[in-house]
């Protein structure tokens, strides 16, 4: 075996505990496998608990804060001297002055490195069970080689590295570079032939499994040297447009409604192909990618008055106009069906707020239905609407019974000066760019009708992959191989399929580039996740921005957490600190 500083062995008990490093993690049960009569199914019981904790993985304060927060696609400031500065981490996370004590990245590999354990042992468990000829393990265990390469693949891409390890009495092994590129390759190559077709998005399939191929293939040229030029080998975007063709030619199709993608039914919707499955069964199922950076002044769910947002990431100004950039004297809202949804149906009589305030409104209102009622969609700006309560928190209704709609009153800073919620284009770390209205906010998840409060119980499924993304990855390899009119029209497919509402389908493009298709690719997959990955990539992620300005291509990958290193310390050189830290 080559070894090198990055590649050395540790024994099990020692991996588990450089993993976890000196927390004090207390787990939550994250799958019913471990109740009742699924106790019992060792297959089930196997692979639930490693799809359970990609809640975990996918938290707001986990790995999701950190690829949004680290973009030039979100910022979350110290709201209002008193809200989301816990100790400055989303800040410096924003700014690329993290250092290995940032909780964010120290709470991300956590649970990405408890959740690849999981599949480990899963894989190991399953390995058994169809040795002794349990037929029903065989498809199982593809799915969890899978897992344990995607789990792989989010490390590698946040700390350039990869875990080889098969079972638990094997030695782990780190590797970087082609060798964890080989690795992942040959993990996924090993099950895409075989494993199933027919297994929904909460599972691994075929299809998702080509789909991890081609964002392996496109990402080789960042992951075999983190921190020069991307050098795009014209056989990797062969492989890219390969299983991208297998997937488009495959049993999905794109959403004619964009924002389809994210509501409570979304596990059915055709353009999904992996996701977190989340349809109301578990307590821990979670609203947080909607709740976020919506209003806490905000009741989503009037029928359920504990609903709430919770003012904390902002879409940045930057990423705000590259949308009017693109458009013009038109409103992207006008032009654009992913920028905008409108639900809340103001009648034109009320439109106009002039003269009107907190002080003088108890009038100014519409009524509509408890489960009528729906946030606006997609980018929210300026004044939003939504339902009102009494001193007594109750929720103010017509005579009817239903639901007065009021604009929203911003309770959390406007002190003695009380006006309406007003989500203004600027947003920044200074006193006045903080308070909590500011910035333009993501409403891309519907906020769940099973959720009672700010967090949990909802039933709209995360969306991990979906076929968006894939026009988008063949997109971009036809372009970086000189496909410029094969590249166009895939962007083009994509843009004009969000046709549900015709008056804002987008015009086709007549002209790309590889600027022009990462605007695009912000366009259709922000708050998904991928922002980051998206601008290391495209030569974006030393760029300047609200708050940012550190050019240090050492910040394309994170620290490895302290905690971790210490865990490790015991092993001469298994964890080494990147570059930079």
């Amino acid at each position: 075996m080559k070894t090198n500083r990055f590649n050395k062995i540790i024994p099990i008990a020692a991996f588990m505990f450089a993993f976890l490093g000196c927390t004090d993690l207390n787990e939550e049960v994250l799958d019913e496998s471990l109740t009742g009569t699924g106790q019992a199914e060792i297959v089930s019981g196997s692979i639930a608990p490693v799809y359970g904790m990609l809640r975990q993985v996918w938290l707001h304060t986990v790995n999701f804060g950190l690829q949004e927060v680290a973009s030039d696609e979100g910022i979350l400031p110290y709201r209002g001297g008193t809200d989301w500065f816990d100790g400055g981490k989303f800040i410096s996370i924003h700014q690329h002055l993290m250092t290995p004590t940032n909780s964010l990245v120290g709470d991300t590999w956590t649970n990405i490195t408890l959740a690849l354990s999981r599949a480990v042992a899963a894989e190991e468990q399953l390995t058994l069970e169809v040795e002794n000829g349990n037929s029903s393990a065989q498809n199982p265990l593809y799915e969890m080689v899978a897992m344990k390469a995607y789990l792989n693949m989010l490390a590698l891409d946040n700390w350039g590295l990869v875990f080889r390890k098969d079972a638990s009495d094997q030695q782990s092994v780190i590797l970087r570079g082609q060798e964890a590129i080989d690795y992942l390759e040959s993990e996924l190559v090993s099950v895409v032939s075989v494993i199933r077709t027919s297994e929904g998005p909460g599972r691994m399939n075929k299809h998702a499994v080509e789909g991890l191929l081609a964002r392996l293939y496109l990402n080789a040229a960042v992951y075999r040297d983190p921190y020069g030029t991307p050098d795009f080998r014209p056989e990797d975007m062969d492989k890219v447009i390969e299983y991208t063709n297998n997937i488009i030619n495959g049993p999905y199709s794109l959403s004619p409604e964009y924002f389809d993608l994210f509501n409570d039914d979304n596990n059915s919707n055709p353009e999904i192909i992996f996701s977190l499955d989340q349809r109301g069964v578990l307590q821990t199922e979670h609203s947080r990618w909607q709740y976020w950076s919506i209003s806490g002044d905000q009741v989503p769910r009037p029928e359920s008055p504990s609903t709430r947002g919770t003012d904390a990431v902002a879409a940045t100004p930057d990423f705000v106009q590259t949308w009017y950039d693109a458009y013009g004297t038109v409103d992207p809202a006008k032009a654009d069906a992913r920028f905008f949804q409108e639900n809340t149906k103001i009648p034109e009589s009320l439109r106009d707020l002039t003269g009107v305030n907190p002080n003088n409104d108890m009038d100014h209102y519409y009524c509509v239905e408890d489960t009528e009622f729906e946030m606006d969609r997609g980018i929210l700006r300026g004044v939003i609407w939504g339902p009102r309560k009494d001193g007594s928190g109750n929720i103010l209704r017509c005579e009817d019974g239903k639901v007065r709609v009021y604009p929203v009153i911003n309770r959390r800073s406007s002190g003695a000066n009380i006006r309406y919620v007003d989500h203004t284009y600027n947003v920044n770390f200074t006193n006045e760019g903080s308070l909590h209205n500011t910035g333009h906010r993501f409403s891309k998840y519907q906020f769940s009708r099973t959720s009672p409060d700010c967090c949990s119980r909802s039933s709209v499924d995360i969306v991990l992959l979906r076929l968006g993304e894939v026009y988008l990855m063949r997109a971009e390899a036809k372009l970086r191989k000189g496909d410029n009119a094969g590249a166009l029209a895939d962007i083009n497919t994509l843009r004009t399929s969000r046709n549900a509402r015709p008056a804002q389908t987008p015009a086709p493009l007549t002209t790309m580039d590889l600027n022009i298709l990462f605007r695009e690719s912000g366009f259709e997959l922000y708050w998904e996740g991928l922002r980051r990955t998206n601008q290391i990539r495209f030569g974006k992620y030393e760029d300047s921005w609200t708050e940012k300005t550190d050019q240090d291509v050492n910040k394309r990958l994170f620290p490895i957490p302290q905690r971790a290193i210490d865990g490790a310390s015991n092993i001469a050189g298994f964890l080494v600190q990147n570059p930079g830290y």
